[in-house]
């Protein structure tokens, strides 16, 4: 027996945000962790501009996954914290396939930012 009416993440504006802002945590991470790698090399700026291509969307969508897997499941049970989570990847890898130009900009823009910065 639900105890709240089900939620749909990525048609409501305010659980659209949240799962944008869960996914920004592992952007981060992902970025803080390859921010060394970046100012190798102009090789080693290639490489890390492709790691990013693909673990950006990878990072986003793993973050806000695990965020709305908790947030359903804290509540309305296990069932509908799993629902919520199907819809999330789903639409994210979706999304991220769309948005892939605009991820592979970013993620050169980025090494440049960090190898220019770190001179």
């Amino acid at each position: 027996m639900a105890v709240l009416p089900a939620i749909e993440p990525l048609l409501m504006p305010p659980a659209s945000v949240l799962a944008a802002l869960a996914g920004l945590a592992g952007v981060g991470l992902l970025g803080a962790g390859l921010a060394p790698a970046a100012v190798g090399s102009r090789i080693d700026g290639v490489v890390v501009g492709l790691a990013l291509g693909v673990g950006v969307p990878v990072a986003a969508v793993t973050s806000a996954l695990i965020g709305t897997w908790l947030v359903g499941s804290a509540l309305d049970g296990f069932d509908e914290g799993g629902r919520l989570a199907g819809l999330v990847l789903r639409r994210g890898v979706s999304g991220a396939v769309s948005l892939s130009p605009l991820i592979a900009l970013a993620s050169a823009t980025w090494v440049v930012a960090v190898r220019r910065w770190a001179r």
